[in-house]
């Protein structure tokens, strides 16, 4: 079971140790479930940010920064292991900040927040670097390689749609590097990144490599961790507003900056494609943590040859979807975060109405009359008739909805889906392997699947275009943004 330091009270943890907030300040967790309190969080303020930073500092010139690559790929490892040692206690912790189904956590939350840390400690030990040998003017040779050091303490702010999986996704390589880490979690999503403190703790990861501060953004614990001059590059997975915002602080110091961002994502679905995968696809990419992943796809363009039988099982597969908490019986999508996030959702829905959308099915707050009622639950919703130029095909809503345009032509659709100004995922599904190939490189996006939505090898690189974001993750893509990068040139 969950120890009460990472359920029913979360404090900072800083130099390995559990702290109350020097300000003095603290803010309620409220379970997106039930609606109620079920967690008290201390907000760091300026002095316990400068805290952090400093330990993790001091830390890059302790017993961190003197072992070798394999000792500090070991000790992840067992990280990782010891992630899948506590793995009910991770799972019950991250369902109690998202209220997302058990089922969806225990199969992809949990597994890859391990994965994060064992993938990386494995690719360290196994990055190259470059070697030249050169002609000298004096008829001479020399010798050119290259050599990396950590960047240094990354600042690094999390989401809440992936608590667990997103905020691993950054300290696993970022630690595998040699840096030290100030985490900064969603102020909803508490949970997990708190108890890995428990975790690095119990593996030895020494005094200051992982410290985390909570509280919110601007004039609160992201902005004094972005506005630091000691913490020596950022990463951020949110909204693109906030990316701005940081991005404008990290100039400051000029401090490298990764940045994953929005996204308005859209699935192509040609007259030649297997209907069954492809509505099965949608539906999972519409729907799945109602709708609140940023791969996730909100905009459909479906071949005008299959279009009312493609909105026809899409619908059919939307209103079979079960609404429910963690543990309902046969749940297939649970709520919104937040009463806030919910309100955002619901701007978009009726907007809907007014621009008189055909609203297919759903637009609306589900009526149960049990307790999920105090719950942050909406309605899985999908949409058609509205031209290009509405908000609901344009602006990223983040919720269980979409909305569906037939096409006529490959060039029709390609130049309607790259009119947007993100670019950060999209799915084409079609059995003519030769359309695959054509299409999937004009999409003016970072991530393409075919016949296929969230399939993710670790190694391959990760990020948008446009709007939605600057840099790579994944892979040798992680270790070079967590890396600094030099040429030894010897003449011999």
């Amino acid at each position: 079971m969950l120890k009460r330091e990472a359920h029913d009270e979360h404090r900072l943890f800083i130099d390995g140790q559990y702290r109350s907030a020097l300000s003095g300040r603290m803010f309620e967790k409220i379970s997106p479930i039930t609606g109620s309190v079920i967690a008290q969080v201390h907000e760091a303020g300026r002095e316990d940010v400068d805290l952090a930073v400093r330990a993790a500092k001091a830390a890059l010139r302790g017993p961190w920064g003197r072992l070798t690559v394999a000792e500090r790929a070991s000790l992840l490892q067992d990280v990782s292991q010891a992630i899948n040692d506590r793995f009910d206690d991770f799972l019950e912790a991250e369902i109690a900040d998202t209220g997302k189904p058990r089922s969806l956590a225990r199969a992809v939350d949990i597994p890859r927040g391990g994965a994060n840390f064992s993938t990386f400690a494995d690719m360290i030990k196994n990055l190259g670097s470059e070697f030249f040998k050169t002609d000298t003017p004096d008829g001479g040779t020399a010798i050119n390689y290259g050599s990396y050091r950590p960047k240094g303490v990354i600042g690094v702010i999390s989401p809440w749609n992936l608590p667990l999986l997103l905020m691993t996704w950054k300290v696993g390589p970022a630690l595998a590097c040699g840096n030290t880490v100030v985490v900064k979690p969603s102020e909803v999503t508490p949970h997990t990144t708190t108890l890995l403190g428990e975790v690095m703790n119990a593996v030895g990861i020494p005094k200051g490599v992982y410290n985390v501060i909570h509280g919110f953004g601007p004039g609160s614990a992201g902005e004094y961790l972005t506005q630091h001059p000691l913490v020596d590059g950022i990463t951020f997975t949110g909204e693109t507003v906030t990316g701005e915002a940081i991005m404008t602080q990290a100039a400051v110091g000029l401090r490298d900056v990764s940045l994953e961002l929005g996204g308005k994502n859209a699935a192509i679905v040609f007259a030649d494609a297997d209907l069954d995968k492809a509505v099965a696809g949608t539906m999972r990419s519409v729907f799945s943590n109602c709708g609140q992943v940023c791969l996730g796809t909100e905009r459909v363009y479906v071949e005008r040859p299959v279009f009312d039988e493609f909105v026809a099982r899409l619908k059919a597969g939307a209103e079979e979807l079960v609404l429910g908490g963690p543990d309902y019986p046969g749940v297939g999508m649970g709520p919104l975060i937040s009463a806030e996030h919910r309100d955002k959702v619901l701007s978009y829905y009726q907007l809907a109405e007014k621009e008189q959308a055909n609203i297919v099915t759903g637009g609306g707050v589900p009526q149960f009359g049990d307790d999920r009622d105090r719950g942050y639950f909406v309605e899985p919703t999908i949409w058609t008739g509205l031209p290009e130029t509405s908000a609901l095909v344009r602006e990223e809503i983040f919720g269980p909805c979409c909305h569906i345009s037939p096409f006529d032509s490959e060039d029709e659709v390609i130049a309607r889906v790259n009119d947007n100004e993100y670019g950060l995922a999209s799915a084409i599904w079609t059995q003519d392997i030769s359309r695959a190939h054509r299409v999937a490189p004009q999409i003016e996006v970072g991530l393409v699947w075919v016949n296929s939505w969230f399939l993710r090898d670790l190694r391959t690189a990760f990020g948008g275009s446009k709007k939605s974001g600057i840099g790579r993750e994944g892979g040798e893509h992680s270790l070079e943004f967590y890396t600094e990068r030099a040429n030894i040139c010897v003449k011999l």
